[in-house]
């Protein structure tokens, strides 16, 4: 039989242990998101896949803010952040300094996810962008790869918060896997 766990029994680490801790080779950069609340839900799945840093872009909202923190629940003081005022800029520094560049768009030529292989070597870069506009076409024209979600339904995209859950994971199972096939 299951038993649920208490928190106590999850042993999670502290903040201090956290920003301490390894993390996976990868940034996300929020490029104009306008809602608080994906703003937040990204801060604590980043958290929860060790994600090495997120850029706060244009008009996305920077913390500390009220809004933000409903859906953060603390993550805003674990994982590190950055605002940026120019996400082409951000992007460009963080090509120069060896990041593979990824917008998560629906895009002519973008590589459906199931198809697209974590490249251990690689650190990685994910841009996404406003709810409404997407990614800038600058910022994508710039990118080395456009990695769009398959879908079936009869909506055009998922919620963001929703669409960065699912590539942290990819990326987190990627570092996983690769960490028990070196041991």
């Amino acid at each position: 039989m299951n038993r649920k766990l208490k928190n106590e029994e999850l042993g999670r680490l502290s903040e201090s242990e956290f920003k301490l801790s390894k993390k996976i080779p990868l940034v996300i950069i929020l490029d104009n998101v306008r809602s608080m609340h994906n703003v937040g839900s990204v801060f604590r799945t980043s958290d929860a896949f060790a994600v090495k840093k997120i850029y706060l872009c244009g008009i996305t909202a920077t913390p500390p803010h009220r809004e933000i923190e409903k859906t953060a629940l603390g993550a805003t003081n674990s994982v590190e952040w950055q605002f940026e005022s120019d996400t082409l800029s951000i992007c460009s520094k963080l090509k120069d300094q060896g990041y593979f560049l990824i917008s998560i768009e629906q895009a002519s030529n973008s590589v459906s996810l199931e198809d697209f292989q974590v490249d251990p070597n690689l650190k990685y870069a994910l841009v996404f962008g406003h709810e409404v506009h997407g990614v800038d076409q600058a910022v994508i024209d710039i990118s080395d790869a456009v990695i769009e979600i398959p879908q079936s339904g009869t909506k055009h995209s998922l919620n963001l918060s929703v669409s960065a859950g699912i590539l942290l994971w990819t990326f987190y199972g990627s570092s996983i896997k690769q960490e028990k096939g070196s041991k």
